[in-house]
């Protein structure tokens, strides 16, 4: 690794340059997660400044609670973790959780129509969905599953997805038997070209991990490890 690379990834509390918690979009979004799993999740996030919380929708009025008063910001998944409810379905659930708190919403394509190439109506849908979240000021970033999705097919999700006005495009939901790679991260954030951003989730799991990702460009790092990527952190920074 060139010099001075883990002063830049070093957390403030070392005196580094790069406090890599803002990436981390702490992340439970098992089914059985409980209250106390979530209550657990959010001190976890304020004591490490992580970016955000992700849960499911159902979680959204308690984490708002939870993180008031805190710079973590409240994200949840909608349409998750297939994207083929309806459009009328997704807008539905995506204004609810923004209307009980959320202030960052995750949202599946529909993955049936791209690998269809119905792009017209992956981009009207998404357009939708945009439109609401950022009538919020909320930001959207659009899961792509890029597991189940080939090369081609990635780059024109991520183009339909800026043609849409998506905040961030993201790799996976973690449900679909692949994860982030570092090749698709890349050939995401190649896409993409600045003009929106990549979350790379999926298997992220520790420190090493999330620097590869940030590394390649991506701004978001979706994890449910993101404790343990902190004491990584702290371990390299000496």
């Amino acid at each position: 690794m060139p010099s001075g690379f883990f002063f830049e990834f070093t957390s403030v509390k070392s005196g580094g340059f790069m406090k890599i918690a803002s990436y981390i979009d702490h992340t439970l979004l098992k089914q059985d997660a409980g209250e106390d799993d979530i209550r657990k999740l959010s001190l976890e996030a304020i004591d490490n400044s992580f970016a955000s919380v992700c849960v499911n929708p159902c979680r959204v009025p308690l984490v708002s609670e939870l993180l008031s008063g805190s710079n973590v910001k409240v994200c949840s998944v909608t349409a998750f973790p297939l994207g083929a409810t309806s459009t009328a379905c997704k807008l539905f659930e995506t204004e609810w959780c923004l209307k009980n708190g959320a202030e960052e919403i995750d949202t599946v394509i529909n993955i049936g129509e791209c690998k269809l190439e119905n792009w017209k109506y992956v981009r009207d849908e998404l357009k939708l969905i945009a439109d609401l979240v950022h009538s919020y000021n909320s930001i959207l970033k659009v899961i792509l599953e890029t597991a189940l999705l080939n090369k081609n097919e990635i780059v024109k999700a991520c183009k339909i997805s800026m043609e849409a006005g998506v905040d961030f495009v993201k790799t996976s939901t973690g449900f679909a038997g692949g994860g982030a790679t570092k090749e698709d991260v890349k050939l995401m954030v190649d896409t993409v070209s600045g003009i929106c951003k990549v979350k790379a989730s999926g298997g992220i799991r520790n420190y090493d991990d999330a620097v590869a990702m940030i590394t390649i460009g991506a701004e978001r790092i979706g994890t449910s490890c993101g404790v343990a990527i902190i004491e990584g952190e702290e371990t390299a920074g000496g």
